[in-house]
């Protein structure tokens, strides 16, 4: 015999808000971690948490990397060698609040164009104030299925972006494919330091002190959960060095910035003709 439930009882069907709240935190945490280990989940949890955050992006960035993350852009802009092409297009993929593609414009003698493209609107919209004065064009595309003409483009960066693009490989090859015979690729990107007490204090401030501010300043409650588990997920220097090249590129190199924690890689389209492997 079924007893009768006690007038201060819930239905059966009834949950708690706290408990719903914290079963909605801890899907949410499962999705951020299979998104961040390149699963099926990423495009759209990448595309919702970018367009979630993106009003306090920039101002994050800035703290969360103690303002180094400005230094970092400006060593990737100039390894990007506008001053060969100054009336050249070039592409800021990724571009997210379109900082790199703000830079480049402004460059002395810049006389080109920057085409921003990301495939969250809300970033594009975020960095709307960035296009005041400056030869840019933003653009809602998806890094695997760039809207542009082959073999237009004097050359391409990505900066802290290419590990967020579902389809690593796709999206190399398609940049390989816009871009003009000698023109050069330049990732910026996330890396792990390899001195074991830097990397220690790395991963610690990382995992635990970086998600932390991240969520108090954002409300978002695991976009920063994601990023050192998408960083930690993301191929080491020399593995992406060699998908750059088994994407066509050649005279690829790269190199280590503050002692590792972040890295710029350099590749070029060659002017032989090669196609993308």
């Amino acid at each position: 015999m079924v007893g009768k439930r006690g007038k201060d009882s819930l239905p059966r069907t009834a949950m708690p808000g706290n408990f719903r709240r914290m079963l909605a935190t801890d899907m949410e945490r499962a999705t951020a971690s299979a998104a961040a280990a390149g699963g099926a989940e990423k495009r759209a949890y990448v595309k919702r948490i970018f367009s979630e955050i993106a009003p306090r992006y920039d101002l994050l960035n800035h703290i969360l990397s103690l303002n180094i993350d400005r230094r970092w852009r400006r060593q990737a802009i100039a390894r990007l060698g506008v001053d060969r092409d100054q009336s050249g297009r070039y592409l800021d993929l990724c571009a997210g609040t379109m900082d790199v593609a703000a830079q480049i414009s402004r460059l002395p003698g810049f006389r080109g164009l920057v085409v921003g493209a990301d495939f969250a609107e809300p970033m594009l919209r975020a960095g709307a104030d960035k296009l005041k004065g400056g030869r840019i064009a933003p653009l809602t595309a998806d890094a695997i299925q760039l809207p542009l003409a082959s073999g237009q483009l004097a050359g391409a960066i990505v900066a802290f972006g290419i590990r967020n693009v579902a389809g690593l490989e796709a999206s190399l090859k398609e940049v390989f494919r816009v871009l003009v015979p000698g023109a050069r690729l330049v990732i910026l990107e996330f890396s792990t330091p390899r001195m074991r007490v830097l990397r220690a204090l790395y991963q610690g401030y990382f995992h635990y002190i970086l998600p932390l501010i991240g969520r108090l300043v954002s409300g978002h409650r695991t976009a920063y959960q994601y990023l050192p588990r998408s960083v930690a997920n993301f191929p080491v220097e020399e593995e992406l060095a060699k998908k750059m090249e088994d994407a066509g590129f050649t005279k690829v190199t790269w190199s280590n910035l503050s002692s590792g924690v972040a890295a710029i890689h350099v590749g070029e389209r060659p002017i032989t003709a090669r196609g993308a492997r």
